[in-house]
């Protein structure tokens, strides 16, 4: 059974109940393949992305990207089944997970949650009734980062790189492949410690300690920490060469970012937007451009397919290095 497929089946046999998990068994082996997202909201029709597209699910397993009658809608009964089945009847012990939106399960997959936040001190302590599912599909590209490592490779180092893309455009897929590559080593560069920073669980897929992905021999992971804080902590403690974390947006995560220069250890990171001009309008990315913190800049689209490489900039005079779209 193909790797995909089997994870798929794994997540769905963990944390669905028995009618909607055979419908969605019945379902054809490629769109298993390609499965990105199972929605599932209370009292509303579930939906399957794939390739960018959401479906409908009908009763007799089939996929409709219009809305009709026959589109399998969940209770309120086969909601609260699923809340039990993901947090394996124990919500509370994912109180930690579950005040950042989400619940991560084996396999690398993770399932946010929306409903109605419980405040604590002005903060989100936890979520209660939810009434919202997102079932996001990871799964491994071994070799996305084949098109990017020629762009970033400084000698045996690699060069300070900031990753720029919408959501759901590969930036995750594609620091997992790096952080791998640079951890191994390739194509007669020697592999590097790798500290990552894994702050949504995303990129190596922890599940009680154990990485769900291949990230490499040499890589150490700090797993659901907050990024400011784990930039420093691997610093002190890990001595990595490389640090790489996903998605920063805050001004403690630049300041760390600048503090882990400081100390001679390469950055790779990766945030929201969809070209540089868009970048330079957010004011905390603007912030971590000014300060001169990146020698590359990637831009990652779809014009050949979700995970195109579409620009590379130099990340300091933002001269165009690359504009060929490759993927």
């Amino acid at each position: 059974m193909p790797q995909a497929q089997a994870r798929w089946r794994d997540v769905i046999g963990r944390a669905l109940p028995v009618t909607l998990r055979e419908r969605l068994l019945a379902l054809p082996e490629e769109t298993m393949e390609d499965l990105e997202e199972i929605r599932i909201g209370q009292e509303r029709p579930i939906m399957l992305y794939r390739g960018g597209q959401g479906y409908f699910l009908t009763r007799n397993s089939g996929l409709i990207a219009d809305y009709t009658p026959d589109a399998v809608m969940t209770s309120a009964p086969e909601m609260r089944q699923i809340l039990d089945m993901v947090s394996e009847h124990s919500l509370y012990a994912m109180e930690d997970e579950l005040r950042n939106g989400y619940i991560s399960l084996r396999g690398g997959c993770r399932v946010g949650v929306a409903g109605r936040a419980v405040l604590e001190n002005g903060r989100i302590k936890t979520f209660k009734h939810i009434n919202s599912f997102n079932f996001r599909i990871a799964r491994p590209v071994i070799g996305a980062a084949d098109k990017t490592l020629s762009h970033i490779r400084k000698g045996n180092r690699v060069r300070h790189t900031l990753v720029l893309s919408p959501p759901q455009m590969g930036k995750t897929t594609l620091i997992r492949d790096m952080v791998r590559k640079i951890s191994n080593g390739s194509d007669g560069v020697p592999g590097l410690k790798v500290g990552l920073v894994d702050e949504r669980s995303e990129v190596a897929g922890m599940y009680q300690g154990v990485p769900s992905f291949d990230i490499g021999i040499r890589t150490d992971v700090l797993d659901a920490c907050p990024k400011a804080d784990g930039i420093i902590l691997m610093i002190r403690s890990l001595s990595p060469q490389v640090v790489v974390t996903d998605e920063i947006g805050r001004i403690e995560d630049i300041e760390a970012i600048g503090e882990a220069l400081n100390t001679g250890v390469d950055v790779i990171v990766t945030a929201h937007a969809r070209t540089l001009e868009e970048a330079l309008k957010r004011p905390i990315l603007l912030r971590a451009l000014k300060k001169d913190l990146f020698e590359r800049i990637l831009v990652l689209g779809d014009s050949l397919g979700v995970g195109t490489l579409e620009r590379v900039y130099e990340g300091r005079k933002f001269h165009l290095l690359c504009d060929t779209p490759v993927r």
